[in-house]
């Protein structure tokens, strides 16, 4: 077992200095011949409960976690795609699952309950990571480059008829003088403190209920694209914006940041915390906003499988054989 990349309950600042300074990396290239990175730690007899929330980015980053400790010598159990927010959160805290990925934002202000958070990526995770360890004993491990914030889009027929894409303040607006105008969302983001109501505030104009559709997230991106949505809640990496050629509506800083963290029950990261801080270094330094939404697009456009979208990512960077 080597050292440790970096505590997970150190300052997030230092990071990008540890990561700079690891042996392994995440390059494929830069690991030791016929030795997967996952390979260089001892996992052994060590049973983990690996799950995720349920779409398509979550789905995959459980994967690589299932198969990076797996590679590691752990005995894990694969409950991946277990639902929304609140049902992966409850089931980290009960003890059914040992880890998730989970987004700094969100743990900010809905599983702990704060406002105001930062608009530094790791500030606001160094921030979460205190506060959940002392108040829940969950330890927030890593820092993943991309920030898969929430947004709004809209079709191609939408976007031509108004002269290419909104700003937030232009979007409201048109909601609020076109009657007709249909918002769709998820049925968790009209009431999340970190959705709808950012936006309302930031515009100074409420969305109506009866300009409000709760869709699954997946057919908001298809009724968008046909223009049955007049704007369609999306998450800024998701590959089905490109693949269907979606206008995301300028956001000029009033979503929070969504960077993504491993988050452990501490008696399971206590019992081998170096191995754990390594594995998901290597999994998440190399996922900035360009990778991911590539990855999320073979699996929400291309109908691949997240396991095995997960293998061959994990594969390239070297650290599973």
């Amino acid at each position: 077992m080597r050292k440790s990349v970096f505590s997970a309950v150190a300052g997030a600042g230092a990071l990008a200095v540890a990561l700079a300074g690891c042996s392994g990396g995440s390059d494929s290239q830069d690991a030791p011949s016929g030795e997967a990175i996952a390979q260089e730690y001892d996992l052994s007899g060590i049973d983990v409960a690996v799950g995720s929330k349920d779409f398509d980015e979550q789905l995959i980053l459980g994967q690589m976690m299932v198969q990076a400790f797996e590679a590691a010598g752990a005995n894990v159990e694969d409950k991946v795609d277990l639902g929304g927010t609140e049902i992966a959160r409850a089931a980290l805290e009960s003890g059914q699952i040992d880890v998730y990925m989970e987004y700094n934002g969100t743990g900010w202000t809905v599983h702990l309950g704060q406002e105001d958070p930062s608009f530094d990526s790791e500030e606001l995770t160094a921030n979460v990571r205190e506060k959940d360890l002392e108040e829940n004993q969950i330890v927030w491990v890593g820092l993943s480059p991309f920030n898969n914030t929430y947004g709004f889009a809209t079709g191609p027929d939408v976007t031509e008829a108004n002269g290419g894409a909104f700003t937030l303040q232009t979007m409201m607006e048109y909601v609020r003088d076109n009657p007709d105008a249909v918002v769709c969302m998820e049925s968790e983001f009209p009431t999340r403190p970190d959705g709808l109501i950012l936006t309302e505030e930031a515009t100074g104009i409420e969305l109506p209920d009866n300009q409000q559709r709760i869709l699954d997230t997946g057919v908001i991106y298809t009724e968008t694209a046909a223009g049955n949505c007049t704007f369609g809640e999306v998450f800024t990496t998701d590959g089905r914006i490109a693949a269907l050629d979606l206008t995301v509506v300028e956001d000029p800083g009033v979503n929070i940041l969504y960077n993504v963290s491993a988050t452990f029950r501490q008696e399971t990261y206590d019992q081998a915390p170096e191995a754990f801080d390594g594995i998901t270094n290597a999994i998440l330094e190399p996922l900035n906003n360009e990778e991911m939404a590539k990855l999320n697009a073979r699996v929400s456009a291309e109908g691949e499988d997240p396991a095995q979208v997960a293998k061959e990512y994990l594969q390239e960077q070297g650290i599973i054989n």
